[in-house]
């Protein structure tokens, strides 16, 4: 329930908690509004996006594929390496791009623990108010399209040969994943 939370709640909400921990806890501890209070917003809730789908991938393998690995000799970091790892590649990226869509997306968070840091989405949105330079933002806006294509673009190519396609492990993988090892 505690992980799941930052994500449940709406952003004015987690703006302003995460405002006065950063005034009331870190603040004593000298650190002040800046780009490290806008990671440390943004990562409470980005968290449970890359969380979520890490959670569902294991949930959907199979266990017999570690005993497998342990069967054939392979020690703990070799079955992460060789098993685990190949099959969470993808979750974890594809968690990692929604993680950076919700991340920018979430403009009311960043203008609460942005302090006088002017982010992106930020000077979108304070430039909205200016109709003379509407067209500057829709260059912009065109362009952070373009550029967010590139990331996904290059995720889909890398998913399309990573990862199980069946239930079954291709034959030996595991034993010469585990043979080559010193």
């Amino acid at each position: 329930f505690a992980v799941i939370l930052p994500i449940a709640l709406p952003g004015i909400i987690t703006g302003l908690a995460l405002q006065a921990t950063i005034v009331d806890v870190l603040g004593p501890l000298g650190v002040s509004f800046g780009l490290t209070t806008i990671i440390i917003g943004h990562a409470t809730f980005c968290v449970v996006v890359v969380y979520n789908n890490a959670v569902a991938r294991l949930r959907r393998t199979a266990g017999s594929l570690d005993e497998a690995s342990a069967d054939l000799g392979a020690d703990s970091w070799q079955t992460f390496r060789y098993v685990v790892f190949p099959q969470m590649r993808t979750a974890l990226l594809a968690g990692a791009l929604l993680a950076f869509a919700l991340s920018f997306d979430e403009v009311v968070v960043t203008i609460f623990t942005s302090g006088a840091e002017q982010t992106l989405p930020i000077w979108i949105f304070a430039t909205l108010s200016r109709p003379a330079e509407l067209p500057i933002v829709n260059v912009v806006a065109l362009f952070v399209i373009f550029a967010s294509i590139v990331p996904v673009y290059i995720a889909q190519r890398l998913a399309g040969g990573t990862g199980l396609t069946s239930d079954r492990p291709a034959r030996g993988t595991v034993a010469a994943a585990v043979e080559a090892e010193p």
